[in-house]
């Protein structure tokens, strides 16, 4: 709390009428950012079915909700969205380390062209790429599988930049006394660059997971079949069946929440070690 205290200038402050007034807006920041987290966690739990009675705390706790939306399919929607994010995460971040090594540590004719191109890829809405990703993915036969949905999101501007930025900052020299030692590119990419970019690799690995977990219109675009859908997209079948009550919507949505959650916990140390390197190396 120390560091936020500094940020906030309440260190200068002293007294009780400092100590509650920090305790205040403590309680006011739990609030505004836990707050909807809670009132999920305690919906997906509760036995109500009106949907404007969001609770902190369950009133008539139950696993109705979670058996009633196991019912409807949610495993397999959960376990596509895991099929799809797994492949799309090891390929997305295979494409950017080695598109990144490229671009941060070759010099070839076309250099900034090819970033400034891999740049404008992240000013198009997804709503642009609808219509052509459409008609690429049928005539790659690739509609109707999950292979749909993993191969778009294999190359990623974000990732790719990112990852190029930070390669970037590698001492020159180390790669130079790799390859007196008789290492080749991929030696020197393997067992020098690579190892390095640990932090990079847990900022893109975070980022990546919760971009194509998050991913809507790609599978909507893909699925011929309500079992294709992924968990995102199944949240629209679920709020659009008037048999389906909010608190089995609100537990499919707690499931689709917390592997993201979870990454995020996984990979926190890399994360934050990426943003301070970042940070310090300007």
């Amino acid at each position: 709390m120390s560091r936020l205290d500094t940020a906030l200038g309440l260190e200068e402050r002293r007294g009780p009428a400092a100590a509650l007034g920090k305790l205040a807006l403590y309680a006011l920041l739990v609030t505004v950012f836990a707050g909807p987290l809670l009132a999920l966690l305690a919906s997906a739990f509760n036995r109500s079915t009106d949907p404007t009675s969001l609770t902190l705390l369950p009133t008539r706790p139950t696993l109705e909700n979670f058996r009633a939306a196991i019912d409807r399919d949610v495993l397999l929607y959960l376990l596509n969205s895991f099929l799809v994010v797994g492949g799309g995460l090891l390929l997305q971040i295979g494409v950017s380390i080695s598109a990144a090594y490229a671009l941060a540590r070759k010099r070839f004719p076309g250099l900034r062209l090819v970033f400034l191109l891999i740049l404008s890829t992240m000013m198009l809405p997804e709503e642009i790429l609808a219509i052509p990703l459409s008609l690429v993915l049928s005539d790659l036969s690739l509609t109707g599988s999950l292979w749909g949905m993993i191969i778009p999101v294999g190359a990623w501007a974000f990732s790719i930049l990112v990852t190029a930025e930070f390669m970037k900052e590698i001492p020159v020299e180390l790669e130079e006394a790799a390859r007196l030692d008789g290492a080749g590119d991929l030696r020197v990419f393997w067992s020098v660059i690579l190892p390095l970019c640990r932090p990079a690799l847990g900022v893109i690995g975070i980022f990546g997971f919760t971009m194509i977990w998050d991913q809507y219109m790609l599978p909507l675009l893909v699925a011929t079949d309500a079992r294709q859908f992924t968990l995102p997209l199944a949240l629209r079948t679920l709020r659009a069946d008037e048999e389906v009550g909010i608190g089995v919507l609100l537990a499919a949505a707690l499931l689709a929440l917390l592997p993201s959650v979870i990454a995020f916990i996984a990979m926190q140390r890399q994360f934050m070690r990426g943003l301070t390197s970042g940070a310090v190396k300007g």
